[in-house]
């Protein structure tokens, strides 16, 4: 069996290596327009000619192989795994930003030390606008790499050219020669002692170690990294603390040792062109830029366009929603009709249909959500939000790194969890794990929905649409509990790690690439439904079977409220009856401790199985219908309000939790985030509930 060749996607955040990949593959993984998207390791088989199917591996982007937070560092451990001989790939594309060609092409100077054959894909050509500023020919000679390809992966230009030089390159390698180690460095003799050292760690090229020995002058960082034994790492420490303090009294920082001299080896083999990044190209950006990131207009900016956002969740679905409700009750008559009257007549209709349906309907407002944060990330706003909010995240201890995770949180807590492996401090990562659950992600938006849907009158309170405002206030709350939680974690965690930096390019704006766009919203739209689906199609029939027994002596069912789920949530109705929950809320409490909108779906089903009609109930019609004993309505917009701050606080997602320890490598963390977040949704919706009776509200 012939060995499927492997080439290795390396370049700086923002600079479209993983846009290239998906290209390449045909895989769809998450492109967007800010740094710290691609936290892992990914792969995919493509074939790039008739006779040769080859590996791509895309590697997190990273600015260099001195880590400064946990995904760069998986790319420094790779690189040093390649060094032992470990699964070394073929070839090296190394991805360049065109746009900014002095500095994508240190990170590029590093990977020529490796001796791997590299080949450059500079990117983002498009938006060039004076290609002769860039010769290739020399570029390539200069740098001695296999080849220089010129690609827009924005436009997919240039893309058969790579395949066809990475098919060349991999019949006929050709390994670069020159290295910025041609320097002379000034501590050579201790340099020496450390490169003895790393004999230890078995790297095949010289050229590699004796770059590690100065980068780990440069920073401890990479003597963590080192898989070597623990007195080996404490004699390279010593050494490097010489080293610092010679250097220290003849005027030098050991910090810029390598990166002195990897820009000065760099810029003199591009001296014959005018460095490109001191062209503005994109100055139309840079004038957006003073008012977008302006301390207060670009705040108010962005306020409004969260508005903007949820109140269009609700006006733009509004049609959708009905027609999708329509079809599940017609598809309901259409079944009940054809099956006999039985178990599973009833198995069928009041538990799948029924569940699976009750949360289907909200799939238009989701979509929206998802379109509008997409949409946000690929022009490049999403990185100025980070930006301009670096000074508020401060405040709570964090910085502005912790605004991308924190804002993938809107759409799901999981991928924000993992995307803070780009937060260096481990301080700061931890808080923002911690507090990352209590933005309002879409699991809720079936939960506000339904509720401000149906209790939240459509009036227009100061001249804002009541149901959007609520919705707004929602997110707000959570958002604003999350800082507050943050300043105060901030306080009491220990920092196991040291602080860090925020230091982030903006790149320029872009017009999204709309099939991409649509693509994402497809793919996660598709993902709720299958992933979700599930879920609630499990907990559907489980809850049917506890909702419909036992049965009595004749076969007929006993009374819901007598039934197994009855029980239930009789059992724990005065423990929830202060927060102005009955026992059908109680079940769907415990339930959506799976997913958070399961509780859409449980109430759903109970409604359907309590109905003594064989048609579906829409369930906010059968909420609005439901009367207590002195026949007033059973629930109320106080009521609404105590449920949706519920949800707003609740630890209810078990994925979250297990992904929280698999991230923490402990069970503290999440039994942590269980016990504040459940006293805080307890303790919050008591306050509102009672609060609202107080003042006189029923």
């Amino acid at each position: 069996m012939v060995k499927v060749k492997k080439i290795a996607l390396i370049g700086n955040p923002n600079s479209g290596k993983t846009a290239l990949f998906n290209i390449l593959t045909g895989l769809n993984q998450k492109v967007s327009n800010y740094p710290g998207i691609t936290v892992e390791k990914k792969t995919g088989i493509a074939k790039i000619s008739d006779s040769q199917h080859v590996e791509f591996i895309d590697l997190p982007g990273t600015y260099s192989v001195i880590p400064s937070s946990l995904d760069e560092k998986l790319v420094t451990i790779q690189i040093q795994n390649w060094m032992k001989g470990d699964n070394k790939p073929d070839i090296i594309l190394s991805v360049v930003d065109a746009t900014n060609l002095s500095r994508n092409l240190f990170l590029t100077s590093q990977l020529l030390d490796l001796g791997i054959p590299v080949i450059i894909a500079l990117n983002m050509m498009d938006l060039v606008e004076d290609n002769e500023l860039i010769n290739i020919d020399i570029l390539k000679k200069q740098f001695n790499v296999a080849d220089v390809i010129p690609i827009s992966a924005l436009k997919k230009t240039g893309i058969n050219k790579l395949k066809v030089s990475l098919e060349k390159t991999i019949l006929d390698p050709i390994i670069n020669n020159s290295s910025f180690i041609d320097n002379q460095f000034l501590f050579q003799e201790k340099l020496n002692e450390i490169k003895l050292l790393l004999e230890n760690c078995n790297f095949q090229s010289e050229r590699f170690k004796h770059a590690h020995a100065i980068r780990c002058i440069s920073s401890t960082r990479m003597i963590e990294c080192l898989e070597v034994d623990l007195e080996i790492q404490n004699k390279i420490i010593e050494i490097r603390e010489q080293i610092v303090k010679s250097a220290m009294k003849a005027g030098h920082l050991q910090k810029i040792m390598e990166p002195a001299l990897r820009y000065d080896w760099i810029n003199n083999r591009l001296s014959n062109k005018p460095p490109k990044e001191d062209i503005h190209i994109n100055s139309t950006s840079e004038k957006v830029d003073k008012v977008l990131t302006h301390p207060i207009f670009g705040l108010a900016f962005f306020i409004s366009l969260l508005y903007f956002i949820f109140k269009s969740i609700f006006s733009w679905s509004s049609i959708p929603m009905d027609f999708i409700d329509s079809q599940v009750i017609a598809f309901g008559e259409l079944v009940s009709g054809i099956l006999n009257p039985g178990l599973l007549h009833d198995l069928i209709v009041e538990g799948v249909i029924a569940g699976v349906g009750g949360i289907i309907i909200f799939l238009p407002q989701i979509l929206i959500l998802i379109f509008f944060l997409t949409l946000l990330e690929d022009t490049g706003y999403m990185a100025r939000v980070a930006f301009m909010m670096d000074r508020i995240m401060s405040i709570a201890g964090l910085h502005g790194k912790s605004i991308l995770p924190l804002m993938s949180g809107y759409a799901c807590a999981i991928p924000g969890i993992m995307a803070s492996r780009t937060i260096e401090s481990w301080k700061q990562r931890l808080v923002t794990m911690m507090v990352l659950p209590l933005l309002s992600c879409s699991a809720r938006l079936p939960v506000y929905s339904l509720l401000i849907g149906a209790f939240v009158p459509a009036v227009s309170i100061w001249g804002f649409d009541a149901q959007g405002l609520t919705l707004v206030f929602m997110y707000f709350l959570g958002t604003i509990t999350a800082f507050l939680l943050a300043i105060l974690f901030s306080k009491f965690l220990s920092d196991e790690k040291s602080t860090s930096s925020f230091i982030m390019e903006l790149p320029p704006y872009r017009m999204p690439l709309w099939r991409s766009v649509f693509r994402q919203v497809y793919m996660k739209g598709k993902g709720f439904v299958k992933d979700a689906g599930k879920i609630i199609m499990a907990i559907s029939i489980l809850l049917w079977f506890m909702a419909s027994f036992p049965k009595l002596e004749n076969g007929d069912s006993v009374s819901i409220d007598q039934s197994y789920a009855g029980k239930v949530g009789h059992f724990i109705e005065p423990i929830i009856e202060p927060l102005g929950y009955d026992w059908k809320i109680g079940i769907g409490l415990i339930t959506s401790f799976a997913a958070r909108e399961v509780l859409v779906s449980t109430l759903a089903t109970i409604y359907n199985v309590e109905a003594e009609d064989d048609n579906i109930i829409p369930l906010k019609t059968a909420m609005l219908n439901e009367k207590d004993d002195n026949g007033h309505p059973k629930y109320s917009i106080l009521m609404a309000l105590s449920l949706m701050v519920f949800y707003v606080f609740a630890a209810q997602c078990m994925a979250t939790f297990a992904i929280i320890k698999k991230e923490t490598n402990s069970w503290k963390w999440p039994a942590f985030m269980i016990v504040y977040m459940t006293i805080l949704a307890y303790g919050g919706a008591l306050l509102v509930y009672q609060g609202g009776l107080a003042l006189g509200f029923s």
